[in-house]
Parts: structure tokens; sequence; C-alpha cells
């Protein structure tokens, strides 16, 4: 697969998760002040983000170490998004349904270059399923 079809796959697993995100998101603002309804909503929305990532995106199999460092393709997204919606609802005044949709545009590109270097990773060595050897009949 060329990296332009992945970039593409990117963006429409990016559309799903975002619209999961944003869903969870309102429903949790009913209940939680908007940065906890933001990381709650983000956390769940990253673990389906993993597996339509690991499948749909890369075409690879999930592994438990992909999905321990996956965490990591979010973290600058993460800290620029909730940063974001801090900057925009507390500073700028925007509406505080609006403010992590906007926040997510600015992540999009440190995301995808990040998830790509874990998820096309080789996986170590001494990781990888050992072959019993043939045996030969004597």
């Amino acid at each position: 697969m060329t990296v332009r079809g992945q970039m593409v796959r990117f963006a429409l697993v990016g559309a799903v998760n975002t619209g999961t995100y944003y869903g969870l998101y309102l429903i949790l603002l009913t209940w939680l002040p908007y940065v906890a309804a933001h990381v709650v909503a983000f956390l769940l929305s990253m673990i389906g983000s993993f597996f339509l990532t690991s499948y749909f995106t890369y075409r690879t199999r999930p592994t438990w170490r992909k999905f321990l460092l996956f965490p990591l393709t979010n973290a600058a997204n993460f800290v620029v998004t909730t940063t974001g919606v801090y900057v925009l609802v507390d500073v700028l005044h925007f509406a505080t349904h609006y403010a992590p949709l906007i926040s997510a545009a600015a992540a999009i590109p440190i995301t995808f270059v990040v998830s790509r270097s874990i998820m096309l990773r080789p996986e170590p060595a001494g990781r990888e399923r050992k072959r019993e050897p043939e045996r030969v009949p004597r």
C-alpha cells in the first residue's frame, strides 16, 4: 500500500474517530465539566482508533506491543487538542461544543507521522513467534 493510500485511510479513520469522540464528548458534557468530558471521550475513542488504524489504515496485525505504544501516537494529539480546547474556551471564549473540532484539525499531521512509525515498526527479534524445527523422518 502506498503512503498516499495510507493517508486517505488515515483520514477516513480520523473522521470516524472524531465523530465517535465528539458524540461521546457531547454526551459526557451533560454530566462532566468540559475538560473531563474531553479527556474521557478522548481515551475511549483512542481504543477504537487503535483497531481501525491497525486493520484498516495500515493493514497490520494488532499486538499488545503496538497497543501499548499506540497512546504515544496520540500524546502529541492530546497535548495539542487539550491546549487548544482550553485556549479556545477560556481565553478566546469559543463555545465548548465547537472548540474540540477546531483543536483536532491542528493535530492531524503529527498524529499521522507518529502512528505510521509505530504501527509499521517491525516487531523486536526476540518477540517474533518461534517456529518449531521441522522433523525429518529417519
